[in-house]
């Protein structure tokens, strides 16, 4: 029976293979633990979530604001936002009503 002898690592072969793994081990690391791994998943998924309450929030916004500009249309205002302005802004009142402040 014959042995084979195991011929020996060159060096230069043995840095690229450690090199190699070292290169597999970071990415492996980023995969994992990295802005956009594995544990940043949960995170992102949770701060999607709170946009998208926000963004439907803003939206319902967004619609009363757009609704107050066309009651505020000079072509065809509405009296009671018109009386409701003039009696905030200029702090005129009629003699048969009264005020109530409402924080």
């Amino acid at each position: 029976m014959k042995k084979f002898r195991a011929e020996p690592r060159l060096p230069r072969q043995s840095l690229v293979q450690g090199i190699a793994l070292a290169c597999l081990l970071v990415m492996g690391g980023f995969s994992i633990a990295g802005p956009s791994g594995m544990l940043a998943w949960a995170e992102n998924q949770q701060l999607l979530n709170q946009r998208q309450t926000e963004l439907v929030r803003l939206r319902h916004e967004r619609d009363e604001v757009r609704n107050r500009v066309e009651l505020l249309d000079p072509r065809h205002m509405d009296p009671d936002l018109a009386g409701e302005l003039l009696r905030s802004n200029l702090n005129v009142v009629h003699p048969d009503e009264m005020v109530m402040l409402v924080h």
